[in-house]
């Protein structure tokens, strides 16, 4: 490891390490934390009908959090450190592609890089994902180099296979990376040494895929029409979900991935590279392109699951791409790629940064709405919506689902956070004249925070409520939640 790559790794372990409890989690990690505190076993069972992604991620989690226990940043400090790790491929990337100039500037793209910020400090399985498939991509050209080196093969087929247990979206990658290692392929031999884990992988995973294709969590996505979707990609790549000065960042982003893009079209036309570097910055641009265009295709025909961060593997590839383009424009002419590199950089710095100190740009905030309940110290009924209950019970483990007939309780509490795709906007209900649950109740507290409303309701004495779902706050759908004297709010 040299000294650059060695501060590389500090600062991009510092921007995900520094603020790992800064925000709250949101309803997806809760559901991570739900399933951490299982028993392996009794986790496995839940995976199919909970998830809608293979279970490699949740059994390493798993064991990572019995030493380091489920709260924020014990659960999210796996994710931290595999983003690190990749950082570290990415570097090794570049360097396949580019040289040790991009080698570099790919990992210091990476380091920086809002996205890859975020899911490395997101107790969810991308991380994981990003990690696998860019150093798949490093073995696949190795491979691709000596395709009759059954170890290189075989390598590559291990990579590929944990990346098909972590996200079935890596076939998008591995499958590609499969033909054109068929096609390169010697003899039956190799084909067989690079088939053999994948294909396995694959075939292990395929009654887990069709059963979890049944369930509805990942419906939220069609949500949106898919060219919107299609039309985020690359503006989330460059800054991320939010970030303060959004268009100002996107530019001075996207000019340097658009000069680095550039710097690789001219390589590819012969530029100044040595053989085995400019092809493999093609193979790698060809990659890239059909991981990116294939899932497209399958939503096309109706299987519809794009969205950012399931194509996520896409940005470190990219990140040593745009490297090798700005090292090869910089052999011609130093300071405007160096120029436009320091811009990138400083631009994720400040979008890091902010999202950091600005709520309106963070994950939902559940932890500060469970404190906005106050101090519970008499049984209380809480309205919410109906899939709330995972991430309201994280940081506040007494609370219950209602059960009918009724509920005796003097204070009422609607509380209500917008369910939103990622990277879109915050807008929780904010009542002008807020209609009390029963006669009898007054407003006695109320929070307006950037991403959640708190209404809470008291009556002079204890009265029956019904325990049934009842209607939240301008109409919403909602739920009944109940809560014993003495529950408290905890940090997780």
């Amino acid at each position: 490891m040299t000294p650059a790559l060695g501060l590389l790794l500090l600062a991009g372990a510092a921007l995900r390490f520094a603020t790992l409890d800064t925000q709250s989690l949101w309803l997806d990690e809760a559901v991570t934390a739900r399933l951490l505190r299982m028993d392996l076993g009794a986790m496995l069972q839940a995976i199919p009908d909970s998830e809608s992604t293979p279970p490699l991620y949740y059994v390493l989690a798993w064991l990572w959090t019995q030493v380091l226990g489920t709260g924020e940043v014990g659960m999210r400090s796996l994710s931290a450190l595999l983003g690190t790790a990749t950082i570290a491929v990415v570097w090794a990337l570049g360097r396949r592609v580019g040289g040790d100039r991009a080698a570099l500037a790919a990992a210091a793209l990476a380091a920086v890089n809002p996205m890859l910020v975020w899911f490395s400090q997101e107790a969810r399985a991308y991380a994981l994902l990003a990690l696998l498939t860019t150093l798949s991509a490093l073995l696949w050209l190795r491979a691709l180099e000596r395709p009759q080196a059954a170890g290189r093969l075989l390598a590559w087929g291990a990579v590929g296979a944990l990346g098909l247990a972590t996200h079935y979206y890596a076939a998008f990658l591995v499958a590609p990376q499969a033909l054109w290692l068929l096609l390169r392929a010697p003899s039956w031999r190799e084909r067989a040494a690079l088939l053999a884990l994948p294909v396995l992988a694959a075939a292990a995973l395929a009654p887990l895929a069709l059963g979890q294709r049944e369930n509805d969590t990942a419906a939220f996505i069609t949500g949106s029409d898919l060219l919107t979707r299609v039309a985020q990609v690359p503006k989330q790549f460059l800054v991320g979900y939010d970030a303060p000065l959004e268009p100002l960042l996107a530019a001075a982003t996207g000019v340097a991935m658009l000069a680095g893009l550039a710097g690789v079209a001219a390589l590819l036309r012969g530029g100044a590279a040595r053989r085995p570097e400019r092809d493999d910055c093609a193979r790698l641009a060809a990659l890239s392109g059909a991981a990116l265009a294939l899932p497209v295709l399958a939503a096309l025909a109706g299987e519809d699951h794009l969205i950012t961060r399931n194509v996520l593997f896409v940005l470190p590839l990219a990140c040593a791409l745009a490297a090798a383009g700005l090292a090869a424009l910089a052999r011609a002419a130093l300071w405007p790629p160096a120029s436009a590199l320091a811009a990138a950089c400083l631009a994720g710095i400040v979008a890091v940064l902010g999202v950091a100190r600005s709520e309106r740009l963070q994950r939902e905030d559940w932890r500060a709405a469970v404190r906005a309940l106050g101090p519970i110290a008499e049984p209380r009924m809480i309205v919410s919506s109906p899939g709330s209950f995972v991430a309201l019970r994280y940081y506040l483990p007494g609370l219950r689902r209602a059960t009918p007939p009724a509920f005796t309780t003097a204070e009422v509490d609607f509380l209500t956070l917008p369910l939103r795709l990622p990277g879109g906007p915050a807008r929780p209900p904010r009542p002008a004249d807020p209609v009390p649950p029963a006669p009898g109740f007054a407003l006695v507290g109320r929070t307006d925070a950037e991403t959640f409303t708190v209404l809470r309701w008291a009556a002079p004495a204890p009265v029956p409520l019904p325990a049934a779902p009842v209607v939240g706050l301008d109409g919403m759908a909602a739920a009944s939640f109940t809560v014993s004297p003495g529950a408290r709010a905890t940090a997780g």
